[in-house]
């Protein structure tokens, strides 16, 4: 079970400190968690190029180390980054110590200080720290839901637009296993942003 669009009393349960929506006039934010993915992220960024638009990637540290050149495309590009720790892992069901030497193995690879956590499960002692070492936590208001294989490409698309609006953070993801949802949601949802006049930039 999943949260397309993050309840008030969820936001509340984690620290204050963590980012759900911006402020923003006329902007929306949009991001992508997993990758980078040989297929899935130079789709990405083709599709964000047409429109101008800008995004933020919350990368895993291996497959930065895996895929170098697709990685460095989205820095080119002009696009953010974010540490997704190095083995995407479940915070829920990882030792603090572990937790934050798989981050740091991450940061390696990763020059950002902007991190979310996978799955958004992080304990209460893991945020804490993660925030005294400068990190800023984007946490999302709007889940495509493109990770879930029983979801259509269809359905997908309508979670976005039954819930985008100006200031909110989106999250797709550029891996293999939401391949099939995003590569439809994501064209729709940048027309839809575009026709809305909605600028769509990268988190800082």
């Amino acid at each position: 079970m999943y949260f397309v669009k993050a309840p008030n009393m969820l936001k509340c349960l984690y620290p204050k400190e963590f980012i759900w929506q911006q402020l923003a006039n006329d902007t929306v934010y949009l991001s992508f968690d997993d990758g980078p993915h040989p297929i899935a992220t130079p789709f990405v960024l083709d599709e964000l190029a047409k429109y101008g638009a800008q995004a933020t990637f919350f990368c895993i540290g291996k497959n930065v180390v895996e895929y170098p050149q697709i990685y460095q495309r989205i820095l080119d590009e002009g696009h953010a980054v974010g540490n997704h720790t190095h083995n995407h892992l479940n915070g829920w069901k990882t030792s603090i110590p572990k937790y934050l030497d798989n981050i740091k193995s991450a940061e390696q690879f990763i020059d950002s200080k902007l991190f979310r956590p996978p799955y958004g499960r992080i304990k209460p002692k893991q945020a804490k720290l993660i925030a005294e070492q400068g990190f800023k936590v984007i946490m999302w208001d709007v889940l495509a839901g493109d990770f879930d294989t029983e979801l259509s490409p269809e359905k997908c698309w309508e979670h976005i637009t039954l819930n985008i609006e100006s200031g909110s953070i989106v999250v797709f993801h550029d891996s293999s296993k939401a391949w099939e949802r995003m590569k439809y949601a994501l064209p729709l949802t940048l027309a839809f942003c575009h026709q809305k006049k909605w600028k769509m930039k990268g988190l800082g």
